[in-house]
């Protein structure tokens, strides 16, 4: 066929259309939750994110941003750019499969027929529209997130080893694999998951240069491919920081130059010596030049030197050692030519190329951006980051257990934990005078505890996780082994290798890869996270009774599950024709006559099934073994195995040759061609059926406005402090501020980053029009490494107040007037210049004193219930904790020098663990808390409800949801239950002041804004109960009672639905069960409520209602305590 190569592009080009056109219709038009708004606002003005940074996103975006027509079009322009990176790995997909159908199909020395064409031409599509339409990369095709980006890395480099192949035979044909090498540098700059592509692109080599590939043949270029992996991963990212600091660490500290003289020489000196090394392999003219330019350039690049110190330095000269004897010949087996040298090289230099895209993060650092977040400003900073070192490590191959128990050595004098030192860590020497040199200090090292016992393959490693462990085994066998401890033996149990291969069977591999992989090509249950329960974010198929085996019977379900948008079913269509591409790749073979007119079945499919297959399995289930991941996720983490659905969808699209080739047995060819093309298009068409509605965010901009929320929860005057915690709680705000421009006055303050030094300089910097925040601390205070925690000891109390009786001037002198003070103790306690044995606390019980003026100026509510007798101190109870960690000494800091005229906050999201006690003070303006001097229990009063009101009603916007089109997942529904929240708690405020026109405004409004149409009432989350309880208060039950019967309805469902469980399920689900029994019993209280409201003998509806969930509630509760009863006796 003369035109296959145009109708292969066109038709290429045509999906592309249809899968931009679809991800472009239903982008979200704004950021986000979780990351995007940060990664929106990296790119817009190339600022510091996360680490470990991803500089190509951020230039990508930027460029995307120009377009935008004012700030608020920014985050819309990044999400199309996400949607038109997806729509190109759909396009190279459908290239993909089309180029490895077109080699089974039609051999290149054979003529294509129409039926042939069609063929091909049509498993590329289905496939790629397969892919299209799957739920987990759709998700992240409408964000702007870096997995789009990082998806079309994957599928452009697998296409170029493809492209390569065709032309493996032609001059130049190498220039494929330097490009593979250039954009797997730039993939660094994304994400890090384009590596796991390399074992794939391996064997299509060896395959292509081995016509007589075998089984031995092949493992060995997975073990190629293994080291290959190894030596980016761990050689080529972290050897250039590593063996940069060692030059750095030369210049700095041993010739006394500034700061970035050994970088500035290292830099230079490895492109010279790639330099050379590139011409010595092109030229050919001195073998020993060649290998000694070559040994160099590795040398530098850092590959050779795994560990740290010492060892680094064996390891890397036993390797540099290795690789020049094979360079010089002496092993027979293999000796690289100049061509494989010289082409090694100009890859490793594209891959450097690519990689030097981190420049952009230092650089932008060095600039100090409002947001920089670890502060990378040198090469050893840049080194943690790009090696995520604040996440920490989990073991792989060998580590303790859950239950593991810290190994102890015997000392001189006693006994001590066995503590492994690790790599030091360098940082910038804080210099005591201007005229001090440049030089860096070993702040800390990477040491971590050993461990007295440990297991092969540990699964099971972390302690905070133990009871989740246990309860995802449904009980841990164990073993009982010793301990030493100090010099006691006592008992402990540990799990087995049977317990921890269980784990990683039951919950890491078939609950967090194989339940996401059945999402995609057989059904979703909702969209609900789930934690291993039966009605939460499982997979079902839409086949009846297979369901009903799965996960109970479907036609019991609630309605709220059965409605959910996230619900979609494929009858496990998409399954099918994969498994059918799958095997009819793998035995696809072609007849091959020899001369002697023997009929040959060449095998020719096995070897392109090896190649998917490990892309499929190092992008799915290689991912698995390498996050060892613990339960409780705060999110699902399907986007992560994006790259395996990929693989999976090539097998999709090979289901339309397997299909066609089967019908040609019964029809004409091209009538088969036909026939299985319309046939197979037809599962990706149901799939978008199922799937567009809950994948079209447009018209959503909740992200946005509820970020905004916060910000406008705070004071308009007095810059105040919002101090936050999480992702959803602090990166919309930074989208609002750095992006949109809005309420640039607050200062966003997050609590888990201000324990690090690198947070703490930023929140010392002003930002647009926030003053920097009231810490007075010097560098040399907070510096890692100093004052990380500081010890509460109350026993000194007596001490201090016996030194205060007996030598009174002396001790005003030296602790001030009050010891207890706040700013004295931090002054002349946990600030002591000299005595660091000084360095405590000394006291539980902390005063704070308040100037009364200015807590008069400040806009604050003062409490009625003073009678404008404002207290002369605040007080601050640490009673319960042994130490205050940095970020807390930070608070107080703020606490202490605010002086009350700029407001503090603390959002509603923030735990009470990081509060400091200080509850008891908070005043509720929205969705943040006020600091006070004003302790709620003693006046009675924890809110403002005038500007609450005013917030809620007239600043607050919801981002269309009150719009039923618009789509609220499960993380968005949460945000919307906390505003309902809020508004119900101000009507409640409202009703006990007796302003109940306000109140009934509040609610009225709160039902305009989030409709229960799109956000159902919740008893839990919401607060639904109580907000029917106050339109009862009201005296509008009518209002109330559509509320009631929502919530009733939905606990008869669920409770209902448990009930129908077989034995085994309703145990497990007993505590969900018990919980919606208690919850109907609760609403009917609300309804004999509603039965004595003052018009209820006129409206007996209110009544009879009442009556009616009272007998469904005994009806359910004599059925639960019948099945509790069973399953006593059973026992």
């Amino acid at each position: 066929m003369k035109h296959y190569q145009f109708l292969n592009n066109l038709t290429g080009w045509i999906v592309f259309a249809v899968a931009a056109f679809t991800y472009c219709l239903t982008i979200e038009p704004t950021a986000s939750f979780w990351d995007c708004p940060e990664f929106i606002t990296t790119g817009y003005k190339l600022e510091v994110g996360h680490p470990p940074g991803a500089p190509i996103f951020m230039l990508t975006a930027n460029l995307f941003s120009q377009f935008a027509s004012d700030p608020s079009q920014v985050a819309q322009m990044v999400n199309i750019m996400s949607a038109l990176m997806s729509a190109g790995c759909i396009l190279f997909l459908f290239w993909t499969i089309t180029h490895l159908v077109r080699r089974l199909v039609c051999p290149e020395r054979h003529e294509m027929s129409v039926a042939q064409l069609i063929t091909i031409l049509a498993s590329g599509v289905v496939g790629a529209l397969a892919y299209t339409w799957s739920d987990t990369f759709w998700f992240s095709a409408v964000e702007g997130e870096v997995y789009a980006y990082s998806s079309l890395f994957t599928a452009a480099v697998f296409w170029l080893i493809l492209k390569w192949e065709s032309v493996a035979d032609r001059p130049h044909s190498d220039r494929y694999l330097v490009l593979i090498a250039y954009l797997t540098g730039l993939s660094i700059g994304v994400h890090l998951l384009n590596l796991l592509c390399i074992p794939a692109i391996v064997l299509v080599w060896y395959y292509r240069t081995h016509p007589a590939a075998n089984i031995k043949g092949s493992l060995s270029a997975l073990i190629v491919s293994a080291i290959l992996v190894a030596v980016v991963l761990y050689g080529i990212v972290p050897g250039v920081t590593k063996v940069g600091g060692w030059f750095e660490l030369l210049f700095v500290n041993g010739f006394g130059l500034p700061f970035n003289t050994g970088l500035i020489v290292y830099i230079i000196l490895l492109a010279s010596t790639l330099i050379w090394g590139i011409s010595e392999t092109y030229t050919e003219k001195s073998r020993k030049r060649m290998n000694l330019a070559f040994l160099f350039a590795i040398a530098l690049i850092g590959i050779p030197f795994y560990g740290y110190g010492a060892t680094s330095l064996l390891i890397g000269a036993i390797v540099l050692a290795a690789l020049t004897v094979v360079l010089s010949g002496k092993i027979k087996v293999w000796n690289p030519d100049a061509r494989m040298m010289n082409t090694a090289l100009l890859c490793v230099t594209m891959i450097l190329v690519g990689y030097s895209s981190y420049a952009l993060i230092v650089i932008r650092s060095t600039a100090n951006t409002p947001m920089d977040q670890n502060s990378p400003e040198d090469i050893f900073t840049l080194g943690e980051y790009l090696g995520r070192e604040q996440y920490g490590t989990r073991p792989l191959f060998y580590g303790p257990t859950y239950a593991s128990k810290p190994a102890i050595q015997h000392v001189e004098g006693g006994y001590q934990y066995d503590i492994v030192e690790g790599a030091p860590v360098y940082q910038r020497k804080e210099k005591a005078t201007e005229h001090e040199k440049d030089s860096y200090e070993v702040v800390r090292h990477k040491s971590e505890y050993k461990y007295a016992q440990n297991m092969l393959f540990p699964r099971i490693y972390e302690e905070k996780y133990a009871q989740a462990y246990e309860e995802w085994l449904g009980g841990v066998t164990g073993k009982q082994v010793p301990y030493d401890q100090a010099g006691e033996i006592s008992m402990i149990k540990i799990p087995t290798q049977w317990d921890n291969l269980r784990f990683f069977f039951t919950y890491q591999v078939n609950f967090m890869y194989w339940r996401y992989f059945m999402w995609n090509f057989v059904g979703r249950q909702n969209n609900i996270q789930g934690q291993g329960e039966i009605e939460h974010g499982n997979w079902i198929s839409g086949i009846g009774p297979l369901d009903n085996f799965l996960v109970g019977d479907q036609t019991l379900l609630p309605s709220e599950l059965k409605n959910n948008k996230g619900r979609n079913v494929f009858y496990g269509l998409p399954l099918l024709l994969g498994l059918i591409g799958l095997f009819w790749q793998a035995y696809k073979t072609h007849r091959r006559t020899d001369r002697t007119g023997n009929v040959h079945e060449d095998p020719v499919g096995i070897r392109q099934f090896w190649v998917v297959f490990f892309l499929f399995f190092m992008t799915g289930l290689a991912i698995v073994l390498y996050l060892n991941q613990t339960p409780q996720q705060v999110r699902e983490r399907d986007y992560a195995y994006a790259g395996s659905f990929y693989a999976f969808a090539i097998w999709i699209g090979m289901a339309v040759p397997a299909i066609a080739s089967w019908l040609q047995k019964k029809i004409e060819g091209r009538a088969a061609a036909i026939l299985a093309s319309v046939l197979c298009v037809l599962v990706p068409i149901q799939m978008v059926s199922q799937t567009w509605d809950d994948h079209d965010r447009s018209n959503r901009y909740t992200c946005r406005d509820f970020g905004q929320n916060y910000l406008n929860s705070t004071q308009e005057k007095g810059n105040p402090i919002i101090f936050t915690n999480g992702d959803n709680d602090t990166f919309p705000l930074w989208y609002n501020q750095e992006t949109e421009g809005q309420r640039t006055d607050v200062r966003v303050c997050n609590l888990s980053y201000l324990q690090t030094d690198w947070y703490i300089d930023q929140m010392k910097r002003p930002a647009y029009d926030s003053p920097s925040v009231p810490i007075d601390w010097s560098r040399l205070e907070y510096v890692s490494g100093h004052n990380e925690a500081v010890q509460i000891q109350p026993n000194m109390m007596k001490h201090l107040d016996e030194y205060y009786r007996k030598n009174p001037e002396e001790a005003v002198k030296n602790f001030g007037e009050n010891p207890y003070e706040l700013k004295n103790i931090l002054e002349h306690w946990i600030r002591h210049p000299q005595d660091e044995g000084l360095r405590i606390v000394p006291t539980d019980s902390i005063v704070v004193r308040v100037d009364k003026e200015a807590v008069k100026r400040s806009g604050m509510l003062i409490p009625d219930s003073l009678h404008g007798v404002i207290p002369d101190y605040m007080h601050l109870s640490l009673k319960g904790k042994r130490v205050l960690y940095k970020s807390e000494l930070m608070m107080l800091e703020m606490l202490a020098n605010t002086n009350w005229e700029r407001p503090l906050y603390i959002a509603i999201t923030v735990g009470s663990e990081n509060h400091l006690n200080l509850g008891n003070n908070f005043m509720l303006e929205g969705l943040a808390y006020r600091l006070t001097p004003f302790n709620s229990k003693e006046t009675k009063t924890s809110i403002d409800a005038d500007k609450m009101y005013d917030n809620l009603m007239h600043k607050f916007k919801f981002g269309g949801i009150d719009n039923p089109d618009v789509y609220l997942d499960e993380t968005t529904l949460r945000m919307c239950d906390t505003h309902r929240r809020m508004f119900v708690t101000l009507s409640s405020e409202l009703i006990k002041r007796e302003e109940k026109e306000k109140a009934l405004e509040v609610l009225d409004y709160s039902l305009k804004v989030i409709p229960p149409a799109t956000v159902p009432h919740d008893y839990i989350y919401s607060s639904s109960k109580e907000m029917a309880e106050n339109y009862i208060a009201l005296g509008y039950p009518e209002k109330a009672l559509p509320i009631l019967e929502e919530m009733a309805n939905n606990a008869v469902e669920y409770i209902s639905w448990y009930e129908s469980l077989d034995e085994q399920r309703f145990r497990d689900s007993y505590e969900t069960c018990i919980r919606y029994i208690y919850m109907l019993d609760e609403i009917n209280k609300s309804y004999a409520k509603l039965a004595l409201a003052p018009n209820a003998e006129k409206e007996n509806i209110y009544t009879k209602s009442a009556v009616h969930y009272s007998r469904i509630f005994d009806t359910l509760y004599e059925t639960f305590n019948k099945r509790i009863g069973a399953n006593k006796r059973e026992k």
